[in-house]
């Protein structure tokens, strides 16, 4: 088996890694909220949260702005803190 980081396990039947993490409780209970809210597991936010993470450090790498757009793809919110 490959090295792995320290808390993480790596399972070869199923091609995954376990990851164990301490959290506050308030983090917790965000994570099970959009849980909820995706009807997902904790482990799908995870997964969408690292996916959008990595489109908005590739954008701002390419010099380009995050932000939310209202229905009319007019920008109301840029979103800052992406900075590597």
């Amino acid at each position: 088996m490959p090295d792995t980081e320290r808390g993480a396990v790596q399972s070869q039947a199923s091609e995954k890694i376990r990851v164990s993490l301490d959290i506050s409780p308030e983090l917790y209970s965000k994570l099970q909220s959009l849980a909820r809210d995706i009807h997902g597991t904790k482990s799908d936010v995870l997964r969408k949260s690292l996916a959008l993470m990595d489109v908005a450090v590739q954008a701002k790498k390419s010099g380009k702005k995050i932000g939310i757009a209202d229905r009319s793809d007019q920008l109301t919110t840029e979103i800052i803190g992406f900075e590597y």
